[in-house]
């Protein structure tokens, strides 16, 4: 099947497969995905993920999703820069998800971060997503 927003379809599969209850969701790899995980990770939104080979030698994400006394770990996660209109930011124009609780992911010139690390290595680039 061919995608034509694969962060979208990551994104989508993580809120459907939180929306019920699921412990793990499969993504298909790239490492675009994997780099927009490791930021979920590290600011803790997931538990983990793990990058698995199927026998027709295409790789799948397996993510595995938190949750606190049964209620997801994120709570809302948007994709703001989509293929159709790209949305870029300089490092003044960053934004700040419910006044710093958030998290924007960025796609910049040193790799893909939240927007506290873009901030602190002052780069910008492109707001990926939103993570609430």
């Amino acid at each position: 099947m061919n995608v034509t927003d694969p962060i979208g379809d990551m994104l989508t599969r993580i809120r459907n497969a939180q929306q019920r209850g699921k412990s793990t969701v499969v993504s298909p790899s790239s490492r675009l995905r994997e780099r927009v995980l490791e930021v979920l990770q590290a600011e803790g939104y997931i538990r983990g993920y793990s990058v698995t080979q199927q026998g027709n030698n295409q790789a799948e994400l397996q993510v595995e999703l938190k949750y606190f006394d049964g209620e997801p770990g994120i709570r809302e996660i948007k994709r703001v820069s989509k293929p159709g209109r790209r949305v870029y930011a300089s490092v003044q124009e960053l934004p700040t998800i419910f006044n710093g609780l958030g998290v924007a992911i960025m796609s910049t010139s040193k790799g893909v971060m939240s927007d506290s690390e873009a901030r602190e290595q002052n780069v910008g680039g492109e707001v990926l997503c939103t993570v609430f």
